[in-house]
């Protein structure tokens, strides 16, 4: 079976990994959150919540519950972390109508972590309005210390960015077994983030699109995997 940690090696020991961009000290969480201590905020991206009642509408039923689910892992890393600020790297609703699908209980979960934290909604491709009700501030994109914080990635040569949009995913395989896992890509000077909705997709990061953000090999990657955050040597990944 295809591992990613060593037995001798603790539950928590890959947890979390230190990621440089630009000089700047983050903390990437097996979660797929960012935490970003200088500045006590917490970065996620692609929560696409909603996204199982926007499929149930078209007739394509998934188990309703991923909007609670998702909510209650950013809770899980808002409260592990201690973090004073949340931003959301846009997508964070599958389209413009998922507020008013929202049941009031999620809605109430969202407004007991806006109470503790400031919030702020970076727009996306699927979200560009927040409705009112969804609270927090709503900013197209956010630049803090130098380091721009947006949704959709630039085109090459751009540095001092954090974005997501792409849904980042890594494949491996050794010894006849495979694994494909969500991850972090960056290459020290900009870093594409995971998508952190329960229902999100990916894209491998073999995937021309990367290209023209890395080239070549010129990156690191992490892969989330079921306990633990692990750094992943180029050479290893594999199309799909």
């Amino acid at each position: 079976m295809l591992q990613l940690k060593p037995e001798r090696l603790g539950i928590n020991d890959f947890r979390e990994q230190n990621v440089s961009i630009c000089g700047k000290s983050f903390v990437a969480d097996v979660s797929g959150a960012l935490y970003w201590p200088a500045e006590k905020a917490l970065i996620v991206a692609d929560l696409h919540l909603e996204k199982g009642s926007s499929f149930a509408a078209k007739g394509q039923l998934l188990p309703p519950y991923d909007t609670r689910e998702t909510l209650l892992q950013v809770a899980k890393a808002v409260d592990r972390f201690g973090a004073k600020t949340v931003v959301a790297l846009g997508d964070s609703f599958h389209d413009r109508n998922a507020a008013d699908r929202m049941p009031e209980t999620e809605l109430e979960k969202l407004r007991i972590m806006q109470d503790a934290c400031e919030w702020i909604w970076v727009t996306g491709n699927h979200d560009p309005e927040i409705a009112d009700q969804l609270g927090g501030f709503v900013v197209p994109e956010l630049t803090v210390e130098g380091i721009t914080l947006r949704h959709e990635p630039r085109g090459a040569w751009t540095t001092h960015e954090i974005a997501g949009h792409l849904h980042p995913a890594a494949r491996i395989a050794r010894d006849g077994f495979s694994l494909r896992r969500p991850c972090f890509i960056g290459n020290g000077v900009r870093l594409i983030m995971p998508a952190f909705g329960s229902y999100a997709g990916g894209l491998n990061v073999m995937d021309e699109a990367f290209e023209p953000l890395f080239g070549g090999d010129a990156f690191a990657v992490w892969m989330l995997g079921q306990e633990g955050l692990y750094p992943i040597a180029t050479r290893l990944l594999r199309d799909d």
